[in-house]
């Protein structure tokens, strides 16, 4: 069906920086929306950023003005750059998508990567 693969994580220190990739496979027929949540320890999944079909940008408040996000319609990749990387941005980082597959066109659902570790030492 469709596969969503991230990659790019890593261990860095404090004030360091780490580009995140994810590359979105398969029959499909629309990408609404791509973005990347992520979850600590004993912490609920939250968004970090988004990214919708007509180029409009979101940012959780603890990135913005830290992290970019952006994609390559022609690939079907969405990138997240990390500057200034903190502590409490130790997580797992999550693709996020809401799509529509060719069987399917007029039935778009969530759809989510396998998720990678970035840590953040002090």
């Amino acid at each position: 069906q469709v596969q969503l693969e991230e990659s790019g994580g890593g261990s860095v220190q404090a004030g360091g920086s780490l580009r995140l990739s994810c590359v979105a496979s398969g029959r499909i027929f629309s990408i609404n929306v791509m973005g990347w949540y992520r979850q600590a320890p004993g912490k609920q999944r939250e968004l970090v950023a988004v990214i919708i079909s007509g180029g409009s940008t979101n940012y959780a408040d603890s990135v913005k003005g830290r992290f970019t996000i952006s994609r390559d319609n022609v690939k079907n990749t969405v990138y997240l750059q990390m500057n200034s990387l903190k502590p409490e941005d130790t997580a797992v980082y999550y693709c996020y998508s809401n799509l529509a597959v060719a069987s399917r066109p007029l039935v778009p659902y969530d759809d989510w990567g396998q998720g990678t570790q970035v840590t953040v030492s002090s």
